[in-house]
């Protein structure tokens, strides 16, 4: 009985395929009907490398040629055009891949972005990102980038100072953010270059800047010191961050 089946296979591969001498439960397995896929819909473009930025009138907008490298690492994308930013309050640079074409209307101040193949997941992915940069130059230029800070406990303060004993300058003029937060120590960070900071209370911070990774990532390094912890929600919070309070540990 346990080689009934295969005996079964033999007998009907020997035979001219007949779709109507084959039991029903054989049909589907035989069938010369081409395989089907899954999903039938085309590959969807991505929303946000897609969507046109607005460029306001007071911000300019060109491409530049970037000199070419004499060393070129293998796979690795070599730009040759950087797009460069101009507003009221600076101006900045970005480069871009050489797969990616950026197009300027001047009648409409809109730009939009594209590349060569959408379907590849590099190019893709490069896509969206390379436009939330520009879009992050264009506001930076136009309104710049602040980060809020809240010094939330007993004793914390911050202050603006011009000099530091704990550590020493990196650029001519620089200034240093001096953060008592429960430490028996100074705590002194370098302002980096191109960050505006101030206090207009001692427990609050405002850093200003046209760059947002700059920015932000000083931001984050403040916030180290003191991260918000749950259970009394001490610590350094960013931007209106919250955090959900835990019940006490009682024993």
């Amino acid at each position: 009985m346990s080689f009934l089946p295969q005996r079964c296979a033999r007998q009907l591969l020997r035979e001219p395929f007949q779709r109507r001498s084959l039991p029903l439960f054989l049909t589907p397995a035989f069938s010369p009907s081409p395989a089907q896929c899954f999903s039938t819909t085309s590959p969807m473009k991505s929303r946000v490398g897609g969507a046109p930025i607005s460029v306001p009138p007071e911000v300019t907008l060109s491409l530049v040629d970037l000199p070419k490298t004499l060393v070129r690492a293998r796979g690795k994308d070599v730009p040759k055009l950087a797009a460069h930013i101009k507003g009221p309050k600076g101006e900045m640079t970005l480069e871009l891949p050489s797969f990616l074409t950026v197009n300027y209307d001047a009648t409409t101040l809109k730009t939009t972005l594209s590349v060569l193949d959408p379907e590849v997941p590099s190019q893709r992915a490069m896509w969206g990102t390379t436009r939330a940069l520009l879009q992050n130059h264009i506001t930076g230029v136009s309104e710049g980038h602040i980060c809020v800070l809240s010094l939330v406990g007993v004793g914390y303060r911050a202050t603006i100072e011009d000099t530091a004993t704990t550590v020493s300058p990196s650029y001519p003029g620089q200034k240093f953010v001096s953060l008592k937060v429960g430490f028996s120590h100074p705590i002194e960070l370098g302002i980096p270059e191109g960050v505006q900071a101030s206090t207009p209370q001692p427990t609050r911070i405002l850093l200003e800047s046209i760059d947002k990774r700059a920015v932000t990532q000083f931001a984050a390094e403040i916030r180290e010191w003191r991260r918000p912890e749950p259970y009394k929600g001490k610590g350094i919070f960013v931007n209106g961050e919250t955090i959900k309070l835990k019940a006490k540990k009682i024993k």
